[in-house]
């Protein structure tokens, strides 16, 4: 099975990986990676994996598969076309907008599989398949690799805790603006190291604001790394607003502090003002907060068992047997000139 993973933002990496990983263990390396070239500068992954940043190369492997954790695959593609998401943040309307460039949907866990169903029946033209989050695979392979590092920084600074401040990007829903005085009171009034790891899409004035908070105080730790998902592992504790990331920390069972959440449903500490910080640092800590984390764990994805990968090339080669393989994915005018417009056409097979 010819496999497409289909980066157009940074974030897919990591999400991606572990199916390259399993694919590769089941003895099949016709794999390439597409990198989005307006999007992405660096490709991590460029000694470990083959790869391309033309479409028309996507276009000649002539895929089977293609695996995609953004809201966009170009239509014109062959291959099963499979969104696997790129986070759990059910709460944001974007998260279940059927954009009809999907031919199926990998849900995270029964949460996810009970509403997408729902918009499978009212479109009947994609399947739901629940299989776990990729990026829990990587989590299961690398849950005690940063335990050296993370005990080295507490030892540096004399510290007994690691908060993780990972905010959103978007304007109207991100902590940005208000954060800096409440994560340095933080370091001052309790015994943590904060490490700050804002997302690839963050504006860059407030990007600059904060690594310049990090450089004038001794216990705000800055990192530019790509990915959060070393950090989620590392930290006790995490900041945050309307993002995914909170859930991603949830499902590790460890408290979760935001400001001014927009979920309809909180399962985790909230505050309105950034001066309930410190407060909130204690009161997250407690049984109410573990009780909550066991009802997402539950819901939004049990799959912790690193298997997730293989379910999802399973499912794929399944889809296939039943199918065949989609030469393209019927849209309308709207998609195709967005698909398009976001990467460029290609010159077709005759």
């Amino acid at each position: 099975m010819r496999i497409l993973l289909f980066c157009e933002n940074k974030y897919a990496f990591d999400i991606l990986m572990p199916i390259q990983e399993e694919a590769l263990k089941e003895g099949n390396n016709e794999i390439l990676w597409y990198v989005h070239p307006k999007k992405i500068t660096e490709f991590p992954f460029k000694d470990e994996a083959k790869w391309c940043n033309s479409i028309q190369e996507a276009y000649d492997f002539s895929p089977e598969a293609i695996f995609c954790p953004g809201n966009i695959v170009p239509y014109y593609l062959p291959g099963v076309k499979i969104q696997v998401f790129h986070g759990y943040a059910g709460e944001k309307k974007g998260h279940w907008v059927i954009r009809h460039y999907f031919d199926t949907y990998f849900t995270q866990g029964p949460f996810f599989t009970a509403g997408f169903k729902e918009l499978a029946k009212k479109h009947g033209d994609f399947e739901v398949l629940e299989t776990g989050w990729p990026r829990q695979d990587w989590v299961k392979k690398h849950q005690h690799d940063f335990e050296e590092e993370k005990a080295g920084i507490l030892d540096e600074h004399k510290r007994g805790k690691i908060v993780l401040y990972a905010p959103t990007f978007s304007p109207s829903l991100t902590s940005l603006p208000v954060m800096k005085e409440a994560l340095v009171e933080l370091t001052e009034k309790k015994d943590v190291v904060v490490i700050i790891k804002l997302h690839p899409l963050t504006r860059q004035e407030w990007a600059d604001e904060y690594r310049e908070l990090a450089k004038n105080h001794e216990h705000i730790i800055w990192t530019d790394d790509f990915s959060v998902a070393k950090y989620q592992l590392m930290a006790d504790i995490m900041i945050s607003d309307t993002s995914s990331t909170i859930y991603e920390f949830l499902l590790k069972d460890k408290p979760v502090i935001t400001y001014r959440a927009s979920a309809k449903n909180i399962y985790w500490k909230d505050i309105n003002e950034v001066s309930e910080l410190c407060d909130a640092y204690e009161e997250v800590q407690g049984s109410k907060y573990v009780e909550l984390r066991k009802w997402v764990i539950s819901n939004y994805d049990p799959y912790n068992d690193g298997l997730v990968a293989k379910r999802m090339l399973e499912g794929a080669r399944d889809y296939i047997r039943r199918h065949g393989v989609p030469q393209k994915r019927k849209v309308n005018l709207w998609r195709k000139y967005t698909g398009i417009k976001t990467f460029g056409y290609i010159k077709k097979r005759k």
